[in-house]
């Protein structure tokens, strides 16, 4: 996928108010098979599996080591048999990501097979579900669309889940790879935008979700993240991979958080720039980037647990002024941050 195929700023603009279309083939699609599916995934995933109850539904969690590091985020979809499920792994890991998988399925007798067979399009933005509708047959559109948030559902050959990295609503289509030219051709003859990366980056950031190898990894836990929401350490008999790291963390106190800046100087913030939190110590910039939505600068960034409202940034050797919100600073088009109306 290009970074863009014309204009970011107008990829990006077309997903916050119409409809944009990514190729996300690169990352991975692994399918998990056998009895021990689900118990592999209990061990594996620091979220709660049980809720995974029904057919279709999705999960969004960590995967992690011993020491509460974070393999990779992921998406889980149960696929309706208690043998079936299947995960979405991000690009940059998925040899890493199978090559873990594996070793512990192994141990539980599950088969896992990496479906290199099936293309990944994401289609997002407020006018999505309409799109799709005149994309599919009327008794297949409207079994997509009444897909609810992190719900999928088989439609002939392909899978169609209510989820995005965007903020706003879409689908991602897990189709096969033969058909994905064919489907994009249709779906920009309908007026959706072809998107690139670099959009993709500016809204999932606006949008206040975490890029792997950036904003977190196999040295960050997820409390430090700004996903400790995704982890379930109840019941308390459940020994996920991490736990045990995990529960010392919190009992020590977690020493640093993730965060939100605002810039309120001129300038633009990027990745690995300090961050100086006063008397509270320093921190580093995760991610950062121009907002088309905001108009403004903004920023992930982990910086001391003890960190204030305000905090410098170093841009080229300029100590500038950002205010510390919490992500995410854009859903569904409309601004979150309180002063920066859209």
């Amino acid at each position: 996928m290009p970074l863009h195929y014309g204009s970011q700023i107008e990829e990006h603009h077309a997903v916050r108010r119409s409809a944009g279309v990514f190729d996300v083939s690169h990352m991975g699609i692994l399918d998990l098979h056998g009895s021990g599916a689900r118990a592999l995934l209990e061990a594996l995933l620091a979220n709660d599996v049980r809720k995974l109850s029904c057919a279709g539904r999705a999960l969004y969690s960590c995967m992690l080591n011993d020491s509460g590091g974070v393999v990779d985020d992921l998406i889980a979809y149960f696929l309706g048999s208690e043998r079936d499920f299947r995960l979405v792994v991000n690009g940059a890991t998925r040899d890493g990501d199978l090559a873990w998988v594996r070793r512990h399925a192994s141990e539980r007798g599950v088969e896992i097979a990496e479906r290199t067979d099936l293309a990944l399009l994401a289609l997002q933005g407020p006018a999505a579900p309409e799109r799709l509708r005149e994309l599919l047959d009327p008794a297949e559109a409207e079994t997509a669309l009444a897909l609810r948030s992190f719900q999928a559902a088989p439609i002939g050959r392909w899978l169609i889940a209510r989820t995005g990295y965007t903020g706003e609503d879409g689908f991602e289509l897990m189709i096969p790879a033969a058909e994905a030219q064919t489907v994009w051709r249709r779906l920009l003859a309908l007026g959706v935008a072809p998107c690139g990366l670099g959009a993709r980056d500016t809204l999932r950031l606006e949008a206040g979700m975490n890029l792997y190898g950036q904003d977190m990894d196999a040295s960050t836990n997820p409390y430090e993240s700004g996903l400790g929401w995704t982890v379930a350490l109840a019941p308390r008999e459940r020994a996920f991979l991490g736990r045990a790291a995990l529960e010392s963390a919190l009992a020590a106190g977690v020493a640093r958080k993730l965060v939100g800046l605002v810039l309120e100087d001129r300038g633009v913030l990027r990745a690995h720039q300090r961050v100086v939190a006063s008397a509270a110590g320093e921190g580093t910039v995760t991610s950062g980037t121009y907002s088309p939505t905001l108009q403004r600068s903004i920023a992930l960034a982990r910086v001391p647990a003890a960190a204030g409202e305000r905090v410098e940034v170093d841009v080229r050797g300029r100590p500038l002024t950002a205010r510390v919100v919490q992500p995410p600073f854009v859903r569904h088009g409309r601004s979150l941050i309180e002063g920066l109306e859209t």
